[in-house]
């Protein structure tokens, strides 16, 4: 698959996830610097949502243990980043505070967030950085929590 694929089929993804879980969503104009906009229930707003696609995980450094990883625009004006993995539809739901706290790498214009899928890696530096790290993110996980809370 080619770049344009991957990121189709990630905002694909996340649509089709959220509307697994009764939430509607539709993809946003090119310009808007977002992705999807979705409608939580009993939200008087909708929520913008910057995506973010990986096909398959990849060898961390380019020799080391496998890795997923996302760049993501600092100054980007989404609610919500999804964070998403092809090969095993899996899906992760951030708040913009949230990508500035788990990053890690942060320049002057772009967060990096990257997650090893060994359980055994083993990460440098303090912020998470195994899968199972980021559990409580998952779309299935945040969505029932964002329903409420938006």
């Amino acid at each position: 698959m080619n770049t344009s694929q991957i990121s189709r089929c990630g905002k694909l993804l996340v649509q089709y996830q959220l509307l697994k879980l009764g939430i509607t969503s539709k993809p946003t104009a090119k310009e808007s610097g977002t992705h999807l906009i979705a409608f939580f229930r009993g939200s008087k707003q909708p929520v913008t949502i910057q995506v973010a696609a990986n096909e398959a995980p990849k060898p961390g450094g380019g020799k080391g243990s496998l890795a997923l990883d996302w760049w993501i625009a600092d100054g980007c004006q989404a609610e919500l980043y999804a964070l998403v993995d092809l090969s095993t539809d899996r899906v992760w739901l951030l708040t913009k505070a949230e990508v500035a706290e788990l990053a890690q790498q942060h320049s002057s214009d772009r967060y990096h967030l990257h997650m090893y899928v060994d359980p055994d890696a083993k990460p440098r530096g303090e912020r998470p950085a195994i899968q199972v790290d980021f559990e409580p993110h998952l779309l299935k996980r945040k969505a029932g929590f964002l329903l409420g809370a938006m």
